[in-house]
């Protein structure tokens, strides 16, 4: 998601403004009142030409449109007053306020790290030119100073709403660069997503459709990708009477070859040697599980986890990364992934062992150890100093799949060294330190229809998306509920989506439904339950009883759990460590917290256990 416009670090910046959204200034944490909407109009349209003069009659045409009031003037000078009054600082100097007459206009100075459009004017440019991987931060850094549409509600003034136009323009090329830096780095599913949707908002944009059609390419999705050039093809015939450019169709028939890129065709692709999504040297040891073939959704985490693995490690050592999520949010599938992608980073190899055996229980220190030596090629079982010995000598990644606690992961992790861990667990390893956590929440409606799509066909989806949306919420998205239900209706082809998702709208009967061969929803989920804490079972059953679906407060909590808020706080605080509760993106209420349990969760909770709820 976008992120404010922070602060640089050296010297303090006394004001932010912001135009890459709504029109925002900060003055330190707290947001200022811009006034009305003229007033408000004025500030932006200075802001459209910072350090530099803007005359009168431009401000009176932005302000007034049509027919300006015989008092604009006197108008203007009343919003201008204003605006310096709030804008003014302790440190102003009186020959050189922030805003003031020119005889060319109204001027306000602004430096560069105070506006966020001047920032992201900064870091494009910093980007051209460079090579894949420092290219790709530098645009990310400078996609994630947007905050939604720019201007809002201000571009009822037709000055700003072409201002606006154009800095979405500058968006979508900067998106588009950014792109195809990741293509070139070979991270094509964790962009796909996101050109799809700008693609399908600029249907004419040639830049978009050609990196959307390699993206799904290099996603070995090469029937979707032919045809997204085919629609091309069609509506530019009947739109404009052209034919596709000669980069298109030069990407065009590298996948109809199944290359998935051509030679000198001038669209992205790799040139650091990296090949498809599992190569890696030649003589480096490789353990994985095989990707998922119908992996959906998780843009944005997938790139936040590539970018923590893919950097230099930190002068202190190297930091685990971890996914945290409920039983059944996909946090094995995507560490797979990307360790899959990250082929050409780790030369000594990557390795993935599960530090639970099949029947979910905890594996001991010396199994694991005993399987992590066999993967390196150790002659003898290593304990644990030799084995973090090892691993600080290597480059080498190593997923370590459904942590139970701390202690089982802590003797594994090298102090020093190029080689970086990738864990899953359901909680949050709090005692874990230091660790750069990735929560995995639900997949979005879209995705949630892409993958169930993927797996019943996604003309069935849309032949009835209304049953195909039902039954993805009786899925709460989760990715394995949506996975078991597609494969279910993927073998049973007569039965209609409308008449499963009748189905999962009995609670009582929803586990049975989410089963697809020895693939059950229910074992998976009765697995985590087991592993928790008796009364962290109990109070997690209370709490599916005594709460509909949605979010809770402390309140609510403290009279279901029979205790008052300060212990109810607690037990909530211990569930979402143990990952049985959420925080739904960390939402506040009237000041108070709010809480969630996980639609699956519930659903076990309520109807696959036999724990103690309230009589």
């Amino acid at each position: 998601m976008p992120r404010p416009f922070a602060q640089p670090a050296g010297q303090p910046v006394a004001l932010r403004f912001s135009v890459l959204g709504p029109l925002t200034v900060h003055r330190g944490p707290r947001p200022l009142d811009l006034g009305p909407f003229k007033q408000r109009v004025v500030l932006a349209t200075l802001l459209g030409s910072p350090g530099s003069p803007v005359s009168v009659d431009a401000l009176t045409d932005a302000v007034w449109p049509e027919e300006p009031p015989r008092t604009a003037r006197k108008n203007l000078q009343v919003y201008v007053s204003t605006l310096r009054g709030l804008l003014a600082e302790d440190g102003d100097r009186e020959d050189r306020p922030r805003l003031t007459h020119t005889c060319g206009g109204y001027l306000l100075r602004v430096a560069e790290e105070e506006l966020d459009v001047l920032r992201f004017r900064a870091l494009v440019r910093a980007a051209e030119g460079q090579r894949p991987r420092p290219a790709a931060r530098l645009l990310r850094e400078a996609l994630d100073l947007w905050q939604g549409p720019p201007l809002g509600d201000l571009r009822q003034s037709p000055r700003l709403a072409e201002e606006a136009e154009r800095l979405e323009l500058r968006h979508l090329t900067a998106y588009e660069s950014w792109a195809e830096a990741e293509l070139e780095l070979g991270r094509a599913p964790a962009v796909v997503e996101g050109l799809q949707d700008l693609a399908e908002r600029h249907p004419l944009r040639e830049r978009l459709r050609a990196a959307w059609m390699y993206a799904l390419s290099r996603s070995g999705r090469q029937a979707e990708a032919l045809a997204v050039y085919e629609d091309y093809r069609q509506l530019l015939a009947r739109e404009l009477g052209l034919e596709p450019g000669a980069a298109m169709a030069a990407r065009h028939r590298a996948v109809l070859a199944g290359a998935g890129h051509g030679e000198g065709d001038g669209a992205a692709g790799p040139r650091d040697g990296r090949g498809g999504a599992d190569d890696g040297d030649a003589g480096a040891a490789t353990a994985l599980p095989p990707d998922v073939g119908d992996f959906a959704g998780r843009g944005e985490e997938l790139r936040e986890v590539l970018d923590l693995l893919d950097g230099e490690p930190a002068a202190s050592g190297p930091v685990p990364v971890l996914l945290t999520g409920p039983a059944g949010a996909g946090k094995t599938a995507l560490a797979v992934r990307a360790a899959h992608l990250l082929g050409d980073r780790f030369e000594d190899g990557r390795l993935y062992v599960t530090l639970r055996d099949p029947d979910g229980r905890p594996r001991s220190l010396g199994e694991v150890l005993t399987e992590l030596g066999d993967l390196a090629g150790l002659r003898r079982p290593p304990g644990p100093e030799a084995w973090r010995e090892w691993a600080a000598g290597h480059r080498v990644l190593v997923v370590l799949d459904d942590v139970p606690d701390e202690r089982a992961v802590r003797p594994l992790l090298p102090c020093r060294g190029q080689s970086r861990m990738l864990l899953t667990a359901h909680g949050q390893l709090g005692g874990l330190a230091p660790v750069h956590r990735v929560a995995l929440p639900p997949l979005s409606g879209a995705e949630a229809l892409e993958l169930l799509g993927g797996l019943v066909g996604h003309g069935r989806v849309r032949a009835d998306r209304d049953a195909a949306l039902r039954i993805v919420r009786a899925c709460g998205h989760a990715p394995l509920a949506v996975r078991v239900s597609g494969m279910r209706l993927a073998v049973l082809r007569h039965l209609p989506l409308r008449e499963f998702a009748d189905r999962l709208a009995e609670p009582a009967g929803a586990l049975e439904e989410l089963t697809a061969g020895d693939v059950s929803v229910r074992r998976r989920l009765a697995r985590a339950w087991d592993a928790l804490p008796a009364e962290y079972g109990r109070d997690a059953a209370r709490l599916a009883a005594g709460t509909e679906s949605g979010p809770f407060g402390v309140p609510r909590a403290a009279g279901i759990l029979g205790c008052d808020e300060r212990r109810a706080v607690r037990v909530v605080e211990e569930l979402i460590d143990a990952g049985v509760v959420t925080s739904p993106s960390g939402e506040v209420t009237a000041h108070a917290a709010r809480y969630e349990l996980p639609p699956l969760v519930r659903l076990y909770a309520r109807y696959g256990t036999s724990a103690l709820t309230p009589g």
